[in-house]
């Protein structure tokens, strides 16, 4: 890293009208400058890429607004107006990623084909398909309404993560996608941001009485359908935006009328969606934005046909498919569904997370459920929150209670006998640290992030998997840069 002396020679100085150059790469206003990498100066008025230095008090500002900001704040006035020399062009070092604001005022911002190229290999984005606009840096920069930005900043979203930074500005744009990303990786912000997006700015511009669905998210599960619509509306908070979520367990009749009485986005699963429309007339025809989120496990769990009918009923949407692992299935179902559809996967797809450290612990069958308690109770072994997966629902709860008798330590069971709304009650509790342990059968399988929306820390500390079909789930919780370890049992737990 070039040191303090070096970095300011490849800086613009603010210099005076009596030198005669150009002024068309200055910035004349902060929101014209980019976000500040890592290492780089920020400027003394708004945080901003410090890009120039300020002659009168030696600071790093970023424009001509900051710099006028800076010498009322110092009160130090200059009568000459200020103008600023051309920035000579640097180019990226070969260790470090080149990031460049794009400005729809300014076309010299824009990254070249090479620059673009050199970002996504840094980032470990690949790309297929005709994909002009290049992943972007910061939220700030994809032209988001105001109130979402605050929204995203109040999420505690510091900087996009990889996937975000090349789905948000593609999907802003109107391209179809099928994104291969893990769980964690950040995901549903990338489909949700565009959604409210799009659909707050035709609320604002277009004021109406009749509201109907401008967008539909598809998901194989009703826990991610309830986390789904809870992260949507963390984004949408104070903006025209209502969602309906549309799954078994609750009645129809209620969701229904919430559709009937306007919203914006309807999230549900493929049969309870399908169930809907068959009964009731839902005016579709605004939806714009079709999401399918988890695909691979929809067609796994055989939503294929039920996934292409929701489709049909849509008004050639824009599609957003996202999945796990990328089978020719699923490549024929998104060819099907859109063309020219792009795929953007990020980092090595159908390969675990670099962030899980597996374990395989050879047990007797006898002696497995011991094996579990003395886990459960060692100081050493045992980081809760921990999930433990086994085959059934009935051994789900026999051995939520054998862990709360032989431990102490409050365990409770999840499976999808359980009425929903105890299901949220135990993933509320669990979540916010009242109970430490919980015993699942695949409901929790995929899809579902144990992670709470509003902090960084992963819920998933250690995991006991009896179910090899199951590792995949684990796998894709992790996300980049955080670690989590997993102990694996060979035979099933009764």
């Amino acid at each position: 890293m070039a040191d303090g002396n070096e970095d300011n020679q490849c800086k613009s100085p603010m210099v005076s009208t009596d030198v005669n150059v150009s002024t068309d790469k200055i910035k004349e206003r902060c929101t014209d400058q980019r976000e500040a990498l890592v290492g780089e100066p920020n400027c003394v008025m708004c945080g901003r890429y410090g890009e120039y230095i300020c002659d009168e008090t030696d600071d790093d500002i970023c424009s001509l607004e900051c710099k006028q900001a800076l010498l009322s704040r110092s009160r130090v006035v200059n009568s000459q107006s200020l103008v600023g020399i051309q920035t000579p062009k640097i180019l990226p070092a070969t260790d470090e990623c080149f990031y460049v604001r794009e400005n729809s005022n300014s076309g010299s911002q824009s990254l070249t084909m090479d620059e673009t190229e050199s970002l996504r290999s840094k980032l470990e984005i690949q790309v297929r398909g005709e994909l002009a606009v290049a992943p972007t840096l910061s939220f700030s920069s994809c032209n988001l309404p105001r109130r979402l930005l605050q929204n995203i900043d109040a999420a505690g979203y510091d900087m996009p993560t990889p996937v975000q930074m090349q789905a948000i500005p593609a999907a802003l744009i109107g391209k179809s996608l099928l994104v291969s990303a893990d769980t964690g990786s950040g995901k549903t912000a990338s489909f949700l941001i565009p959604i409210v997006s799009h659909c707050a700015n035709i609320r604002l511009e277009r004021s109406s009485n009749q509201k109907n669905p401008l967008a539909m998210v598809l998901t194989p599960t009703r826990e991610l359908c309830i986390q789904v619509e809870e992260h949507a509306k963390l984004l949408a908070k104070s903006l025209p935006f209502k969602t309906a979520l549309v799954v078994g367990g609750d009645a129809m009749a209620g969701q229904r009328h919430r559709i009937e009485g306007g919203v914006e986005l309807i999230i549900g699963t493929p049969g309870r969606l399908i169930d809907l429309l068959s009964k009731h007339d839902i005016e579709l025809d605004d939806v714009k934005i079709f999401v399918l989120d988890e695909v691979d496990s929809m067609l796994q769990r055989g939503f294929r046909d039920q996934a292409m009918q929701i489709f049909q009923a849509l008004s050639q949407p824009q599609v957003l498919m996202y999945s796990a692992t990328i089978s020719q299935e699923v490549v024929k179902m998104a060819s099907t569904m859109a063309k020219d559809i792009v795929f953007i996967s990020v980092g090595k797809p159908n390969r675990p997370s670099k962030a899980v450290k597996q374990v395989a612990i050879w047990v007797e069958s006898k002696n497995k459920k011991q094996k579990l308690f003395d886990i459960l109770v060692s100081k050493k072994h045992f980081m809760p929150p921990v999930v433990v997966y086994v085959g059934s629902r009935v051994g789900a709860d026999l051995l939520s209670n054998a862990i709360t008798v032989s431990t102490g330590m409050k365990a409770l069971s999840i499976h999808g006998e359980k009425p929903m709304k105890e299901r949220r009650e135990i993933m509320r509790s669990f979540l916010v640290g009242e109970v430490p342990i919980l015993v699942a059968t695949g409901v929790l399988g995929r899809g579902v992030d144990l992670l709470a929306v509003r902090q960084e820390q992963l819920y998933l500390g250690s995991l006991l998997l009896h179910d090899m079909q199951l590792v995949h789930s684990l796998v894709a919780r992790a996300r980049k840069g955080e670690s989590m370890a997993a102990e694996v049992s060979m035979s099933q737990l009764p």
